[in-house]
């Protein structure tokens, strides 16, 4: 039987690139986000093993739809990727509340509420993994990232949180945290600030920036049968950068 995958924020940089790594791998690959040009586009170049459904993750509401909708269509789900992000660039003391507030509701409240609904169907498999990506700005301090780093460090205390209880269940719970990756959007931010991008370099022992298919390959891997003794871990996919000096 053909798994069902579930990837948030699945229409470009890394949550494409996983996308592509399981539909190559004869998963069918449902993409999820709130543009329905960018996600058709996304799902014509990965085949027939994909689809897609449009929801703003922002309106909890709409989740348990979504699910049962995926549900209903496929019969089952198997895998979900809580990759769907919002960044927040800015002083702390610019932070307002609602800005803060918004970003943990988009990347940790909605992956929470997300998973809750798919995990009452996994449960019901007796199956199931959900892969969590965080950031390294859960490992250390970057400043101007605050509302970001609170929402990545609840995402890895919600991983290990849930891999305790829902693993006994038959229900894998891991979390990979990319480092420095070259994305449209990390390309155009370390581009533009020649300092930065010289110290990302410097504290990174590969010495380069990573490339959105070598996380996907340690996702492919976490969410397969390969690692089916893994749960609750946190995956640095950084070149080293977090232990860099």
């Amino acid at each position: 039987m053909k798994k069902i995958a579930i990837v948030t924020g699945g229409a470009s940089g890394i949550g494409l690139a996983i996308a592509r790594k399981l539909s190559s791998n004869d998963i069918h690959t449902i993409l999820v986000g709130r543009d329905k040009a960018k996600l058709k586009e996304a799902v014509s170049g990965l085949g027939d093993h994909s689809g897609f459904f449009v929801c703003d993750l922002s309106n909890l509401d709409e989740i348990p739809g979504l699910v049962q909708e995926i549900i209903d269509k496929y019969g089952r789900i198997d895998i979900l990727v809580n990759n769907a992000g919002l960044h927040l660039k800015k002083p702390a003391t610019k932070v307002t509340d609602e800005e803060f507030q918004k970003v943990i509701l988009i990347n940790q409240t909605s992956a929470f509420s997300l998973t809750r609904s798919a995990v009452r169907f996994m449960i019901e498999q007796g199956k199931g993994c959900v892969l969590n990506i965080s950031s390294m700005s859960s490992i250390y301090g970057i400043p101007y990232v605050v509302a970001y780093t609170a929402s990545k460090s609840a995402i890895e205390g919600m991983t290990r949180a849930l891999a305790v209880e829902l693993s006994p269940m038959g229900i894998r719970v891991n979390c990979i945290a990319p480092g420095f990756i070259r994305t449209n959007m990390s390309s155009l931010a370390l581009d533009n600030d020649s300092g930065r991008k010289k110290k990302v370099l410097s504290r990174t022992p590969m010495g380069r920036l990573g490339k959105p298919e070598e996380v996907a390959n340690a996702a492919y891997f976490l969410v397969s049968d390969d690692a089916s003794f893994i749960t609750g871990v946190v995956l640095p996919v950084d070149g080293g950068n977090s232990i860099g000096f």
